[in-house]
Order: structure tokens, then sequence, then C-alpha cells
């Protein structure tokens, strides 16, 4: 937690301004003090962008974005310290205020879980594909040569070669080399970072209409937590958040650009700006670059003529393609008609296409997906917003405040073009991109009324607007889903073990396992992009976000892999016997081969099912196997434990408690609670707790009257169990109580309850199942026993 939200913020703060203060030496020009930070974002976007275009210098762009951010410190301190004292003297205390408020509240969902995870977890798996993206384009750009074939192999495969924009996640690069972490742990971090330096924008543009301070901060404090923002942000939308920052940066500098004395150098902070921009979202950056430029070319024409015009206009242009091109071009132009981004029927994640009042950044309900929980209240407070922005507008019109008008208006039209002309896939993105500049006109204006012309009215406004964004965004971090940081962590550290040991293969689907901290064991997901078929034994592959059991797995398939890391759980076959369990975890267990592969098995024949991988083994069954592997073969057989499965909808539950379907053995907790119930047990031993489902407030099981233990924020994919521990048993009946806690004021311990359901008890044994080697010519001492499977051995 240290390293992530409070190290890597302020080295991600000194580069900024490092930087910062460089580009404002080679602009020839004092940048607002405000600007700094976020101007210097762009300069390292840029550099980043520049230098792993190319495989051969991708490694160069963290000690060159070090070096560059030095420079601009010492060239501060040469000139006598001046612009240091000045940097210190124009600090201001109530943007900074408004910065560290909106840090907080984008990083809330994550710091007060009390772990440095990160959000979205199954809603959404981009973070897994931005996670590869990172640890590959830093150091070799978008050169793929050298990869084994793996999910993270095809992953990269399947965007970099085509020219998807990165320039989004370059900064976050930077900034984990330097930290020393893993980058998933800085994934919140960094955009809660992103949405600080907005708000650092957004205070500079609202400054022509607001004199005050105070003022100033509050409005960009709620504008830049627009609800539909802040909601990508727990999806893992890096892009959104970033690219809302360029066009906001891009608005408070494009009218500097217009200043001809400075010549030439005037425009850079300006194509700075663009650059980043393009380098983030690629050409289609263009629709919110055009309108905004075209609004300041406007204002240049008018007030000097065409001649001022194409004096800064041509140096811009210059720039803009020396410092944009190697990136734009680095394999090629992304195209926006690539994968349906153009398509009405593209829907990607949605449930359905947003509604376009959703730019007003108020819509309260933990999923922006869904229809709001209050509708006639949320009518009114768009509505409102909506009027405000309009009054706000006349007031910046009336008093000649240009700025916030020329953001609302560049904003609002590249976003709602795409909103209007892509799918709705693309356009919810743009909306929430270009969202907080309508909330700035609509705050800026309610507030700039109170305090000069109405003051209960305007304050009234302004608290009724704010209001419902914070409603919003409250909900949304109720409902967030966040990772399982000490499930994730483990995978973390079992990458490191299996480096250089694969190729791997995961039966779960875990893209985060696959995509990142398996990539050094050349991992793939049996359900994920992989390069290789994984075939079923009864034909086809599995969907994605499917589990599958090894035992499903054609066997020729399955020993392709050296490493399988599987997912502890009840219904989990043990691996064919040419596997050995290496490592022992609370989520996983490793499994590894030796060099024999495909040979050291004739034949793999799979008994029980997914209710209890284990069943008496009849002898035509074993006489079958023995007969394959021949007179001097043997049988091999991996001896299951009892399995113990109970029903939660037999036992006795809260009435608010509802089966997901009549006959299901789960239920749905809808409330605090408890469930009793009586499992009998057929043998005496240890056995193993577990509960299929998810949950998202704390659940803890007794056995006996003794706890077992709990399980709390644990979101789990199709048919994963819920492990509490393991307690030793006698033969007979025993009473299990599963104790499920309320909603809490913690982040996540809302959304839509998670069915749990059914509850069962696996023998120890059967974590690794010992297997019995027997000559064929004996292979009937195998008959009745309790059996995972049977195997045929030359």
């Amino acid at each position: 937690m240290l390293v992530s939200w409070v190290l890597f913020p302020l080295l991600l703060a000194l580069l900024c301004v490092g930087c910062g203060l460089l580009l404002e030496w080679l602009a020839g020009q004092r940048l607002p003090g405000v600007l700094l930070a976020p101007v210097g974002l762009a300069v390292i976007v840029v550099l980043a962008g520049v230098l792993t275009s190319r495989g051969e210098t991708a490694s160069l762009a963290t000690p060159v974005v070090v070096l560059v951010a030095a420079a601009g410190f010492l060239l501060a301190h040469l000139k006598g310290g001046r612009d240091l004292r000045r940097l210190h003297r124009s600090v201001d205390g109530w943007a900074l205020a408004a910065a560290a408020g909106v840090l907080l509240v984008y990083g809330a969902p994550v710091v007060f879980s009390g772990h440095p995870t990160f959000t979205g977890y199954i809603k959404l798996d981009d973070t897994a594909t931005w996670l590869a993206f990172v640890d590959r384009v830093m150091d070799h750009g978008r050169d793929l040569s050298g990869l084994e074939p793996s999910t993270y192999q095809t992953t990269l495969q399947v965007n970099l070669p085509s020219g998807y924009p990165v320039g989004a996640f370059l900064p976050l690069g930077v900034g984990t080399q330097l930290a020393g972490t893993d980058v998933a742990w800085l994934v919140q971090p960094y955009m809660a970072a992103l949405a600080a330096l907005l708000a650092l924008c957004l205070y500079w543009i609202a400054a022509p209409l607001l004199e005050s301070r105070p003022l100033r901060a509050l409005v960009a404090f709620g504008a830049a937590q627009s609800a539909l923002l802040f909601a990508y942000s727990l999806w893992g939308g890096i892009k959104e958040v970033a690219v809302a920052l360029a066009i906001a940066l891009l608005a408070a500098l494009a009218p500097g650009a217009t200043r001809v004395e400075l010549g030439w150098r005037g425009t850079i902070p300006a194509a700075v700006a663009v650059t980043a921009l393009l380098t983030m979202v690629g050409s289609g950056g263009l629709v919110w670059i055009a309108p905004l430029l075209a609004l300041v070319a406007a204002a240049l024409w008018r007030q000097r003529g065409l001649r001022s015009l194409a004096s800064q206009a041509l140096p811009l242009a210059l720039l803009v393609a020396l410092l944009g091109i190697p990136a734009l071009f680095a394999a090629g132009v992304f195209s926006p008609t690539q994968g349906g981004l153009t398509s009405d029927a593209e829907l990607g994640n949605l449930v359905h296409p947003l509604s376009v009042f959703q730019y007003a950044g108020i819509w309260p309900n933990g999923d922006f997906r869904l229809d709001p929980i209050n509708s006639p209240l949320t009518v009114f407070l768009i509505a409102l917003a909506v009027l405000a922005a309009l009054g706000g507008a006349v007031l910046c019109w009336r008093r000649r405040a240009w700025l916030p008008l020329l953001y609302a208006a560049g904003a609002g039209a590249g976003s709602l073009a795409v909103f209007a002309y892509s799918s709705p896939w693309v356009g919810a993105k743009a909306l929430a991109s270009g969202s907080p500049s309508l909330l700035l006109l609509a705050l800026a204006g309610a507030a700039a009324f109170a305090a000069r012309v109405e003051r209960t009215l305007g304050a009234t406004v302004l608290g009724l607007v704010l209001a419902g964004v914070l409603w919003s965004n409250a909900l949304g971090y109720h409902d967030v889903n966040l990772a399982p940081y000490a499930q994730l962590r483990e995978l973390e550290s079992i990458g490191e073990e299996v480096a250089g040991e694969g190729p791997t293969l995961m039966t779960e689907y875990q893209p985060y396992g696959v995509r990142h901290f398996l990539r050094a064991g050349d991992a793939e997901g049996a359900s994920e992009l992989r390069f290789r078929s994984v075939p079923l034994r009864e034909g086809g592959e599995l969907e994605k976000g499917e589990w599958g059991d090894t035992d499903q797995i054609e066997l020729s398939a399955l020993l392709t892999y050296r490493t399988l890391v599987l997912r502890r759980s009840p219904a989990q076959s043990g691996p064919p016997s040419a596997y050995s369990l290496v490592r022992r975890g609370d989520y996983y267990d490793v499994w590894q081969r030796d060099g024999a592969g495909e040979a050291a098995v004739l034949d793999h024949v799979s008994l029980g099912s997914f209710e209890d991988p284990g069943t008496k083994a009849n002898c035509e069954q074993v006489q079958a196997v023995a007969e394959l592997s021949g007179p001097d073969g043997e049988v091999a057989a991996a001896e299951r434990g009892p399995t113990v499965t109970a029903s939660l909808t037999e036992a006795t539950y809260p009435a608010d408690w509802t089966p997901t379907e009549p006959g299901s053995p789960d239920l749905v907790p809808r409330g605090p609670g408890s469930v009793e119930l009586e499992v009998a047990v057929p043998q005496s031993g240890r056995y193993d707790l577990y509960l299929q489902g998810s949950v998202r407030n704390r659940l803890t099981a007794y056995v006996d009257r003794g706890e077992v233990g709990s399980v709390v924020q644990q979101l789990n994919p199709a048919r994963q169990f819920l492990h509490f521990g393991n307690v030793p048993l006698r033969r007979g009946s025993h009473e299990v109580v599963l104790e499920y806690d309320g909603q809490t004021l913690g982040p996540g311990s809302g959304g839509p309850p998670e069915p749990i359901g059914p509850l069962v008890l696996s023998s120890t044994r059967n974590d690794d199942p010992p297997v019995r080697r027997v000559p064929s010519s004996e292979a009937e001492s195998l008959c009745g026993r309790n059996l995972d499977w049977i195997e045929a051995l030359p």
C-alpha cells in the first residue's frame, strides 16, 4: 500500500513537474503553475511514445524521462533558483486541495479495502490486456520476436502489430519501472493520479468565470468525478481517464498558441498536448482536436488575420508531425473500423447502448450500464445540470470567459460525434471522456450565479448537482468489483517460480494469470486467447469464461504442457500420472511433468463427475485399460477420498434468501443471515470445506460450533469455489453453519447478490490423490476402489 499509494504518486508527480519545467523553458514562456504537472505528463507520453515506437530504443524510455525531468529541475535551479521559488510561490493550495480530493475519491474503492488491488474484476478483463501492454512495450516496443506461443503472446499479437495506441499506458510503465513493484498494483493509483491532474486542468479552465479560488476548487473537484468517468475508472478505464485529461489539457493550452509574439516556440505546449492525445487514441483523437483548434484558429483569424493564423498553424502542424508520427505509424495505422468499432451491434460489455443523458455526469446506479435507481429524481438532477450548464454558457458569453466555452464546445462536439456515429461500445467511452466538460460548465455556472447574482438559488443548484454526482459515485464505490488481492498475489509468486518452465496451462478462466502474472512461464488459458488448440475429449473446446477439469481435456493436448496451474477445487481431478505436485497454495496447485511427455501415458480414463470426481471402478473398465497396456505394462490409478456434497436449498435458511431456480442446490443471500444444515461424513479424517460461488461480505463457516474459516470479497468466475479451510471430522453427522454478514460502509459490499452453493466437504487426500501402480496382470485389485482415474502405462 505504501509503494502503490504514496511512493508511486510522488514519483509520478516529480516526473511530471520536472518535465513540465523543461517544456516551459523550451517554450520560452511561463506556464500556469497548476498546468505544469498535467503538461509534464503529456511530455512523458510523447517521449515514451517516440522511444517505444521501435524495439531497439524502447528500454530507453524510462531513463530518458528521468533525465528530462532532472534537466527541468536543474535548469530551474541554474536560474538562481528563481524558477523554483516562483514555482513554490505559485503553488495554489486550493488547486492542490481539489486534486487531492479527487485522488482520494478515485482511490477510495481500493484504499479503504486495505489491499493494493484493482477494480472491475470479472466485469471487464481489459485491465489484463493493459498489464500485458506495459510488460512488453516498455522493454521491447511493438516487437514481438522471441516470444514463445502463449496467451500473453497471442494477446499482444492481436493488438500491437495493428497499431493499437498505447500512449495512455506509457507513464504507468515508466512509474512501474521506477517503483519496482508489479504494474497490477499500480493501475488504480495511476488512474487516480490522472483524475487529480484532470482536476488541476479544470481548475484553470474555470478561472475566467470564477475569481474565488475556493469555489473554483469545489467546481474542479466535482467536475473531475463525472459519474460516467468515475464508473469507467471502476472498470479499469485507463484510456477513458487519460483521454479526459488530454482533452482538458489541450483546451487549457490551445489559446496560448495564439501568442504571436512568442513565435513558433509559443506553439510547443499545444503541440505536445495534441501529440499526447494522438498517441493515446490514434487518429481518432482528431474528433476532439479538430473542433478545439478550429475554434482557437477562428478567434485568431478574426483578431489578427490570416497571416498571423498561418504563422502559428504551420509550426504547430510541423511539431505535431515531428513528435507524433513515430508513435502513430510504428506498426501501421489503427483503423476505427477494426473490431466492429463502428458497428451499431457492437455492445462490448454493455447491456444496451448508454443514454446520451449520462453525459451530464449524474447517474445514480452502482452499475452505469443499468437504469438509475430513482428515475424521477435522476431526471430532475440531470435536467438541473443541463439548465445550469446552459446558464453557465450564457454567463461565459456575457463575461467573455471563453475558456470554459471552448472546452465545453470542443469536448462536446467530439464526444457526441463519436457517440452518434460509432458503435455503442466506443460511443460510451467517448461520452465518459468528454463528460467533465458539461459538468464543469454546470457547476461553474451555478457557482458564478451564487457569487454575483442570487446566492441562495445558485448555491442550491450547485449543491444539488454536486450531490447528484457524489450520490452516483457513492453507489459505484459500494457496488465495485474488487480483484481478490491474495489470490492474484499468489499467482504473482507462482509466475516467478515457473519462469522458463513452460508451456503452462490454466484450466480456470483467469486472464490476469495467463496474460500477465504467468507470462514468463508461457502460460495459456484453456478458455482464453491462445496459440494452441485445447480440444476436449468429447469434442469442441471450452468457451470463453468456462472452467474445465483436466480430465475433460484430450490427453495429448494436456501433455503438451509441462506445467499446470490449477485452481483448488473439490471438482478438480488429479492430473495424469506424468505430473507431480510441486507447490500447494491457498488458491492454486502447481503440477509439473518430466520430459517423458505423451509417451508416458497410453490412455487416461476419467471416472466420476463434477459433483464427485471419484467413483467405484468396475472391473470391466479396469480390464479394458489393462488390455491396452499389454502384458508387460502397468495400470495406474489415483485413489480418491470421500467427497460429500450438500444442497443449501435443503437446509434451514432466512426467508429472504431464495434459490436461483426450483430444485437448484444454491441460494441467493439477499441480506445477512445464516444457513444451518446437517452433513453426514462416511469416513473419519480431515476434510476441506468448500462452497461454490462468490461473496462480497464476510461469510464464516462453522462445523459443530467451531469456526473453520471465513471469506470476504472473493469474486469467482463460473463453477469456482470458496475455500474456508480444513477440519478433522469423525464418521457420522455434523452440523454446518454458514453465517453471512450484512453490507458495510466498505467498498464492494453492495452490488447484486452472488449465488452460493452447494456446500462440499472433500477429503484432504484429494489434494494430491495417491497414485497406485500395479502390473496389468494384477489390475483386478483395483476393482471396487474409489478412483479418480485409471491409466494404461507402457
